[in-house]
C-alpha cells in the first residue's frame, strides 16, 4: 500500500509554484492593462482601480463590475453579479479540501488567499498525479498571477491603449489552452473524463443560450455535481 504523504506549505514550494506559473502569468499583464485602462475610462480614480485589482483579483468579475458601474446599478446587484461569476471558487476550494484540511488553519487560508483558475489547475493536477503534496504551489502560483495582474493594471492606468482589447492578439486563448492542457495531462479515469465533458457541455450550452457570464457558474456546478454523486476514495 502506498503511504499517504501529508500536505505541507513551505517557502521552497511557494517559490516553485511562483516560477512554474510565471511564464503563463506574463500573458495576464495584457488583461490587467486592459482593465486598468477601462477602469480609468469608466471614471474610477487611480486609488480605486488599484484597490479593486489588489483585493478582488478576479478579471472577469472586475470587468463585469465596470459595466454595471457605468449603468449606476444598485450595490446589491453588483454584489450578486460578482458572487455568481466567482462562485466556481467554492468548488475549486472544495476540490482541494482533502489536502487543505490537514494543514493548520493559518496555513490553510494562506494557501487559498490568491486562488485562481491556473494555480488551482496546476496544484490539483500535481496532487492527483502524486507528483507533489506542497500547497506552496498554489500560493506561489497565485502570487505570480497577482503580481502580473497588478503590473498590468498599473500600466493600463498609465495609458495602455495599445492593448485595450487583448482578444485582437489572441491573448484571450492563452488561459483556455493552459486549462485544457491541465485537463488532458491530469488523471484520465471515467469519473474525471465524465466531469470534464459534462461541465464543458453545460458551459457551452449556457454560453449560447443564457445571460453573459452564467456559463462559468453553470459549467462549474455541472462538473462538480458529477464529482458529488460519483464518489471516489481519497488518495
Amino acid at each position: 500500500m502506498t503511504a499517504i504523504v501529508t500536505p505541507e506549505l513551505t517557502v521552497r514550494g511557494t517559490w516553485a509554484g511562483f516560477w512554474r506559473l510565471l511564464p503563463l502569468s506574463l500573458f495576464v499583464v495584457a488583461f490587467g492593462l486592459a482593465f486598468g485602462l477601462a477602469a480609468v475610462q469608466t471614471g474610477l480614480s487611480p486609488a480605486e482601480t488599484v484597490l479593486m485589482s489588489m483585493t478582488v483579483f478576479a478579471g472577469t468579475a472586475q470587468f463585469a463590475a465596470l459595466d454595471l458601474w457605468e449603468g449606476q446599478v444598485p450595490v446589491f446587484t453588483l454584489l450578486v453579479t460578482t458572487f455568481a461569476i466567482n462562485a466556481r471558487h467554492l468548488l475549486m476550494g472544495a476540490s482541494l479540501y482533502p489536502w487543505l484540511r490537514k494543514l493548520p488553519i493559518g496555513k490553510r487560508y494562506a494557501s487559498i488567499l490568491v486562488l485562481s483558475d491556473a494555480n488551482w489547475a496546476m496544484t490539483l493536477n500535481d496532487f492527483q498525479g502524486g507528483h507533489s503534496r506542497n500547497l506552496g504551489l498554489l500560493l506561489g502560483g497565485g502570487i505570480a498571477l497577482w503580481c502580473t495582474w497588478m503590473t498590468g493594471t498599473l500600466l493600463g492606468m498609465a495609458g495602455g491603449s495599445a492593448i485595450a482589447e487583448p482578444e485582437v492578439f489572441g491573448l484571450d486563448m492563452v488561459m483556455g489552452c493552459f486549462m485544457l492542457a491541465m485537463a488532458l495531462g491530469g488523471r484520465k479515469n471515467a469519473r474525471m473524463i465524465t466531469a470534464w465533458l459534462v461541465g464543458g457541455l453545460a458551459a457551452l450550452s449556457a454560453y449560447l443560450w443564457l445571460p453573459a457570464n452564467t456559463h462559468v457558474v453553470i459549467g462549474a456546478l455541472a462538473g462538480g455535481l458529477v464529482g458529488v454523486f460519483w464518489l471516489e476514495g481519497e488518495r
